[in-house]
């Protein structure tokens, strides 16, 4: 089955410095019925503009992914760690209990636009505290999962993450490893195909709540950039 969950529909905040699109409750945006999906706790677009910061702020055990779309931002905890990250670079923070952690556009004259992403992290793991990868250019790129294979981030909950880039009328089929997953148009436009229905288009923007499917195939109906999270936990 497979439920949209259109651009439209998602939360939005304008505060000037900061513009987002919120798939699940976050900040002021709350809706009872949606607090994430599986594991996955936060799925946020966001625009930062230039010279803005996220002030330091502590976080519940996740995995903060954050996919750098535009820009180039500078991360730091309270440790006195920093890390940046640029357009076609993601970065995975492992937040621990008692740090604090802050973000900063480093351009004065640049937005800063980003995915970012929370996966509730295994209480019994611990991984590196911060890990970064370069994107690829190829129509699939494991982005995350839970042993790091292909070079991906390590992250400490049963998850997988895929970049998806096609070309117009270009398809990927996917096996997923349990009932659940989500797919996120980052741009362009795809229809998905399963064993039993062929949904509409989503476009730019929107997203799909994926369940009870083993395999997928998404198939793009112009050029597309997205991202399927495998969510069997």
């Amino acid at each position: 089955m497979i439920t949209p969950r259109t651009a439209k529909q998602c939360g939005k905040a304008d505060y000037g410095w900061l513009q987002a699109r919120y798939t699940f409750s976050f900040g002021h945006y709350f809706d009872p019925k949606l607090l994430g999906y599986a594991s996955l706790r936060v799925l946020n677009q966001e625009v930062l503009a230039p010279g803005a910061s996220f002030q330091p702020r502590t976080y519940p055990k996740v995995d903060i992914l954050n996919l750098i779309l535009e820009g180039e931002a500078e991360y730091r905890d309270s440790e006195g760690n920093h890390v940046q990250a640029k357009a076609g670079e993601a970065l995975l923070l492992s937040t621990q209990p008692g740090l604090s952690y802050s973000e900063h556009n480093l351009s004065k004259e640049q937005s800063l636009t980003r995915m970012q992403l929370w996966l509730d992290a295994c209480p019994e793991r611990e991984n590196p505290l911060v890990q970064k990868l370069t994107l690829s250019d190829g129509p699939q790129q494991l982005l995350a999962s839970p042993d790091g294979r292909n070079d991906s981030l390590q992250l400490r909950q049963q998850v997988w993450i895929h970049q998806i880039e096609l070309e117009k009328g270009q398809q990927l089929s996917f096996q997923l490893h349990g009932p659940r997953a989500y797919l996120q148009s980052i741009h362009g436009t795809v229809h998905a195909v399963t064993a039993t229905e062929e949904k509409e288009g989503l476009t730019c923007g929107d997203g799909a709540f994926i369940r009870d499917e083993a395999n997928i195939t998404l198939v793009a109906d112009t050029p597309l950039r997205a991202l399927l999270i495998d969510l069997p936990v």
